[in-house]
């Protein structure tokens, strides 16, 4: 079975995404309601991770009200040449990218999907070049709680992505397709940070330096 790739995908991926995360629209309402709080005046947004421009098309009034600049950032081509959404999108490598001084980073769904060995640095790198009175914020999938609840935090996740009308046979397939791919998060890897969203095994926070 090949690993799971983005490659290939833009079409299919906003339908996706939406079968396999029930909460992902929950989720994105609550990451841009959380940005809001951060954006200055003629500020400077990065989404990194920005697929499609899920981000960028939620955040569009915002941009447009406070004059902000957004950057959107992905290393897959073909989710550059599908965005739609504001800001200037650019086929990047995340890890090494030269990020100016910024107010805000979104990372939805991203850092699960970078290398364990490159995150702690990138994390590092993005709080240097964060402004005062600005925030990162991350949404990921979370290393699985200990013990028996882990196991129940497990089946919920897969509960709803059942019960949204994914098929069966289609998350059982990603799912392995996902070993070696997707390696979650864990909260070392971003603290400190105050967490602000949770379903599950999936989580948001939020890394301020106000």
């Amino acid at each position: 079975m090949s690993d799971w790739t983005f490659k290939g995908f833009h079409d299919e991926f906003d339908r996706h995404v939406r079968e396999q995360l029930p909460w992902y629209e929950l989720a994105t309402d609550a990451a841009v309601l959380i940005a809001k709080h951060y954006i200055p005046k003629g500020g400077l947004i990065y989404d990194i991770g920005c697929s499609t421009g899920n981000m960028g098309r939620n955040l569009n009034g915002v941009l447009l009200e406070r004059t902000a600049r957004l950057i959107a950032l992905d290393e897959c081509a073909d989710m550059i040449r599908a965005y739609q959404a504001p800001g200037e999108a650019i086929t990047a490598d995340a890890t090494a990218y030269d990020y100016q001084p910024f107010d805000v980073a979104i990372l939805f769904l991203t850092l699960m999907f970078l290398p364990v060995a490159e995150r702690q640095e990138l994390m590092a790198r993005l709080r240097e070049k964060l402004r005062p009175g600005g925030a990162i914020i991350v949404f990921d999938k979370c290393v699985s709680a200990a013990g028996y609840e882990g196991t129940v935090l497990s089946r919920l996740t897969w509960h709803h992505k059942l019960q949204s009308g994914a098929p069966p046979a289609e998350v059982t397939e990603k799912e392995m397709r996902l070993i070696g791919v997707q390696r979650p998060v864990s909260t070392a890897e971003i603290a400190p940070a105050v967490e602000a969203f949770r379903f599950a095994d999936f989580a948001g926070w939020i890394i301020s330096n106000s």
